[in-house]
């Protein structure tokens, strides 16, 4: 069979009969791109969108059958579009978050339901920080902005979630056009993926920058969303299904100069989870344990503890013998 070549529309569907294989031909049905997801588009709220523009061709016609649109909410926020929109496919219900700037360039975010749950907690957290924060300084607004003698930039408050193969950095921070939550969202797509080669799999991340002033509707649009669609997703946190727990330990924090130690309490399909984060101005890391090695881990914590009490204890006690035959000489001399 040859080459045949076809002119098509954005949103023209054909039927291509590929050459025989294993003894068959194949009809195949092709779908131009449309581009973005109905929301994304102005469509409203309106279902059976999907994925983003430039994918093209069979790939983008089997997500759009794969993937079911279930909502969507826009928001007009200073000069930017915010678009929400709650989607379903084989592995469950997500929400996609994209930014639209003003000449049009796109940023997107998926949310788990379960993660944005926490995300809807969080960010009441930090509209409660914005709420309680005074009028910048120019000095202030030079600093955070990383002027040429501030040193490094430092965010007003800063969170981040880690969720299986993603991490969520979520930081208030402001610049001369004022205050506004940076969101950026890094996969690892595990080895041999990803923009670090055939050594690692961090995929390069997505960033969208939430001015401070939209920050109650955004939350206020998300948990509605949330409230609607999120009630049958077996992993929304709090709910039974993940590891038959609905109430779990709050989460709790220490300081130890100048780092702060997150403990919090999660769980998923696969269970119950402590995650220990450690987070300094310019750093931060965490490890998650599970429920079944809780007791293992408190062991060993204790076991050192009372092994380190006893050293120092011995330390010491060498010390005021060193101490006293050090006078006991002087003694002897006089």
């Amino acid at each position: 069979m040859g080459l045949q070549r076809f002119h098509l529309e954005k949103g023209d569907v054909v039927s291509v009969l590929c050459p025989p294989y294993a003894g068959r031909s194949w009809l195949v049905a092709v779908k131009m791109a449309d581009g973005d997801s109905g929301s994304e588009r102005g469509g409203g709220s309106s279902g059976g969108g999907g994925g983003g523009g430039g994918s093209g061709g069979f790939q983008h016609f089997q997500r759009e059958q794969e993937t079911q649109e279930l909502a969507s909410k826009r928001l007009d926020i200073q000069n930017k579009r915010f678009y929400l929109d709650v989607k379903q496919n084989s592995k469950g219900r997500f929400i996609k978050i994209a930014e639209v700037g003003a000449g049009g360039s796109k940023s997107r975010l998926t949310l788990s339901m379960s993660v944005a749950a926490e995300f809807r907690d969080y960010l009441g957290d930090f509209i409660e920080h914005y709420a309680q924060l005074g009028p910048s300084t120019p000095e202030q607004i030079a600093q955070s902005s990383g002027g040429e003698d501030s040193g490094p930039r430092r965010a007003l408050k800063s969170e981040f979630l880690v969720r299986e193969n993603r991490k969520y950095y979520l930081d208030l921070k402001e610049n001369q056009r004022g205050r506004f939550l940076r969101i950026r969202q890094t996969v690892n797509r595990g080895p041999g993926f990803g923009v670090t080669g055939p050594g690692g799999g961090l995929q390069a991340g997505q960033t969208i920058a939430l001015p401070a002033q939209g920050l109650i509707e955004f939350r206020d649009a998300l948990a509605k969303l949330i409230d609607d669609y999120g009630g049958d997703d077996e992993e929304l946190s709090g709910g039974t299904a993940a590891g038959g727990y609905g109430e779990l330990p709050e989460g709790t924090s220490i300081m130890v100069d100048s780092k702060r130690f997150f403990f919090d309490v999660g769980a998923n399909k696969y269970g119950v989870f402590l995650r220990v984060s450690e987070v300094k101005p310019s750093y931060r890391n965490s490890i998650t344990i599970p429920f079944k090695a809780w007791s293992k881990f408190g062991g060993a914590f204790c076991r050192y503890a009372e092994e380190m009490k006893e050293i120092q204890e011995r330390q010491r006690d060498k010390m005021y013998e060193r101490r006293e035959e050090s006078e006991g000489e002087d003694v002897d001399d006089d």
